[in-house]
């Protein structure tokens, strides 16, 4: 796994479901890159389903915006996203950064 910082995107949709729906497909092309690249570290939908979260690990927020960029949810203005940075003082054991 690459070193690097660790963030929560918050995904929120603004579209209409029917047109988050067929971009789900591109959309999980686009996490698998991402997971495939070992920036992405855990994803899935909010209950309610109001947008998604990605766990992620990039070297700087800079490119990990850039990927996002990279995300047809993004590219088709379907979905916000909120980036945060943090920084685990404390994990469980089972868990290595």
């Amino acid at each position: 796994m690459m070193a690097g910082n660790l963030f929560v995107v918050d995904l929120t949709y603004i579209a209409d479901f029917s047109k988050v729906d067929a971009l789900l497909e591109p959309h999980r092309a686009f996490l698998k890159s991402g997971y495939d690249h070992g920036v992405f570290l855990a994803s899935g939908p909010k209950e309610p389903r109001t947008g998604g979260v990605i766990l992620a690990r990039a070297d700087t927020r800079a490119e990990l915006e850039k990927l996002i960029d990279q995300d047809p949810f993004k590219q088709e203005g379907v979905a916000a996203y909120h980036v945060t940075e943090f920084n685990p003082v404390m994990k469980a054991d089972c868990i290595s950064f």
